[in-house]
């Protein structure tokens, strides 16, 4: 990528985006356009660090075409890092509609855009533009006990959510060999690290194991995920950005393949070592709880073509990277304790939800949910 450029980065103010926003912000010389609707994943508090003259925040939603369109017309970018995307599976089983409406409907009318702006160009610049899409494994399905994802594996989601990222990558393959937009797709593992929405099951164990709450692992904790740190996939997608093939698809894993249990363990470790609890060990907090509809059972990535053609491979080891993201959550308790207030919605001007997160399990339904998240407010009110 040129340093003197502009990168799009869309769901910029969302876990993965945000860590792409501060990197780079620290290590380039690029303008970057953070462009997020500021959902309730959405976090200005993640963007301090990308503080800067060359960091500019969109309040656009990416379903919005005109308003995608002055965009375009007004920062004339060189690339855009399509991360924007509903992303939670447990949400998307509760509620699929905003899901399919952000991550189908919102992609299309990026790639839309995009080709718009991109055919207009003059020739040079249109040779240097690029479109990335980041996706996930989750679009391939459950695995059996020994293969990987690669990048000739078939789509066969299982959720609303890999749904319609799956819907979301097809189209973006089609923009490429219908219309030739210089298109880049990538599918990652399961990440993790420091400003992740504690919905994901890290964080959500880290704070619940510090507040002494149940830490609930769905079945038996048998699935398996693949873990990369954020950093390390934010390393690959630059990566990818400067040196992949336009038009070509590229796995991203951490060679980390763990069961949840085992992960969940991991936490309770290493929080007891840092922070001991008088209580005693934190794994007496685990609580097991009815399986996830459609819980696929494995993912796991063969990152060997990323590797072989670009040269990327993660840098941290998961033991390494998860005592750091967990030493993160222990200094940085004023960026966590906003989310679950609700006070860092309230800091978003017009923001639609200012209710905080509480570790409520979400994916059963509205109405369980609400009953869920009454029943702990009436315990914690009696405490």
């Amino acid at each position: 990528m040129s340093v003197s450029s502009t990168v799009f980065v869309t769901g910029g103010a969302g876990f993965i985006g945000s860590a792409v926003v501060r990197k780079l912000i620290a290590a380039t010389s690029m303008r970057v356009v953070t462009v997020d609707r500021l959902t309730y994943a959405g976090n200005l508090d993640s963007l301090e660090p990308a503080r800067s003259d060359r960091h500019h925040l969109a309040e656009v939603d990416v379903c919005d075409a005109a308003a995608v369109r002055a965009l375009f017309a007004r920062f004339r970018p060189s690339t855009v890092l399509h991360l924007a995307a509903e992303s939670h599976v447990d949400r998307s089983i509760a509620g699929p509609a905003e899901f399919v409406r952000t991550n189908v409907l919102g992609t299309y009318t990026m790639l839309d855009e995009a080709h718009r702006y991109w055919s207009a160009l003059p020739a040079d610049e249109r040779g240097r533009f690029r479109f990335l899409q980041v996706s996930t494994d989750e679009v391939f399905g459950s695995l059996g006990p020994e293969e990987g994802f690669d990048e000739e594996t078939s789509y066969r989601p299982n959720s609303p959510y890999s749904a319609t990222k799956a819907g979301a990558d097809h189209l973006v393959r089609a923009w490429y060999r219908t219309y030739g937009l210089p298109v880049l797709t990538t599918n990652c593992s399961n990440n993790y690290g420091p400003y992740q929405f504690p919905e994901k099951l890290i964080p959500l164990m880290i704070l619940n194991a510090l507040d002494g709450r149940p830490l609930p692992v769905y079945g038996r904790g048998e699935n398996v995920r693949d873990w990369l740190h954020v950093e390390d996939h934010v390393e690959a997608l630059l990566t990818v950005l400067d040196a992949g093939r336009v038009g070509e698809t590229y796995c991203i894993g951490g060679n980390a393949e763990r069961r949840n249990i085992d992960v969940v363990r991991a936490v309770c470790l290493t929080l007891d070592e840092l922070v001991p609890d008088v209580a005693g060990p934190r794994e007496r907090l685990i609580t097991y709880v009815a399986d996830r509809p459609g819980h696929d059972l494995r993912y796991a990535i063969d990152a060997r073509k990323i590797q072989r053609e670009l040269g990327w491979q993660p840098s941290r080891s998961f033991d390494s990277g998860l005592r750091d993201t967990v030493r993160w959550y222990l200094d940085n308790r004023v960026w966590w304790e906003r989310v679950r207030s609700g006070e860092y919605r309230r800091s978003h001007d017009g923001a639609d939800d200012q209710r905080g997160y509480r570790g409520e399990r979400l994916g059963l339904g509205r109405k369980a949910e609400d009953e869920a998240t009454a029943r702990r407010e009436s315990e914690e009110s009696r405490r």
